[in-house]
This record gives structure tokens, C-alpha cells and sequence, in this order.
């Protein structure tokens, strides 16, 4: 693997941390027993475990405001959403909300390709259009200013 192919910790981080909130959407797992599992997972060591703890943990106790703020912005009720695709759009409003060192258009493409590479066939689609909608509700200066974004 060249080192241009190699995954930032960054993005090891958020796919530990999609599959952490899996096991709490799915298992209800507590957050403290899926860190300890995690932790111990293969290739953790390669991951920004600030920016794990910041997604897991965060996402975990501001669920329900997470969820306030998507739901408005779904084709179908919260439920029915798959266990992965809720949590990509969790950790993509965490992001958007809590990291602002993260330009917006990156926590769009990183959501976008954890939907891809663990998500069912269409969702990376369902997910980009959520998170394009949250955006200039909540960064609304930063998209404005973006010379790329079009009306």
C-alpha cells in the first residue's frame, strides 16, 4: 500500500466509531463496554483515538439532538432508518456541530465513503443528500463561503 493510499487516523477514527454506535443502536450496548471492546480491535493503534472518543461518547449522549436535527430532513421516519446509515449521519451532524476544524465538505466525503464501504447499496446516496441539506443549516457562513458550492 502506497503511503497515498494509507487511511488518515482520522478516518479509522470514524470507522471505529460507526462501528461502536452500530452496537449501541443494534445491541443498545453501553458506551464504556464498546470503548473497552474497541480498543482492543486490530489497527486501533493507527486511529486518532481523541477524535473515537470525541464520536463515540459524543454521539451516544447527544443522540436524541442529533436525531432532532436529521429527522427534519429524512424521506422516512427515524426507525426505519438502517442501524448504519443512522449512525453515519450521526457522526456527520457530530462533526458538523462539535469539529469545525473539519471543513464541511470533508465530513461530507468521509461520511459518504463509511456509508460506501459498510452501508447497504444505495445509502452512501441517502446519506450524501441528509448531510448537503444539515450543512448550511449549520454551517451556513462556511458553505456560503465556499467558491464551489453552487445556488
Amino acid at each position: 500500500m502506497t503511503k497515498a493510499s494509507e487511511k488518515s487516523a482520522r478516518t479509522r477514527a470514524r470507522e471505529f466509531a460507526l462501528q461502536g454506535l452500530y452496537q449501541h443502536l443494534v445491541g443498545r450496548n453501553e458506551a464504556t463496554d464498546i470503548d473497552q471492546f474497541t480498543r482492543d480491535l486490530s489497527g486501533f493503534h493507527k486511529a486518532d483515538s481523541a477524535h473515537y472518543d470525541a464520536l463515540l461518547h459524543g454521539c451516544i449522549e447527544q443522540a436524541a439532538a442529533l436525531d432532532g436535527r436529521l429527522a427534519p430532513l429524512l424521506d422516512r421516519p427515524l426507525a426505519e432508518l438502517s442501524p448504519i446509515e443512522h449512525a453515519v449521519l450521526w457522526i456527520g451532524a457530530y462533526e458538523f456541530l462539535h469539529c469545525p476544524d473539519v471543513p464541511w465538505r470533508v465530513v461530507i466525503n468521509e461520511c459518504v465513503e463509511l456509508a460506501k464501504a459498510f452501508g447497504g447499496t444505495d445509502g452512501h446516496k441517502f446519506v450524501n443528500g441528509v448531510l448537503n441539506r444539515l450543512a448550511p443549516l449549520v454551517r451556513g457562513e462556511e458553505v456560503l463561503r465556499d467558491p464551489a458550492r453552487r445556488p
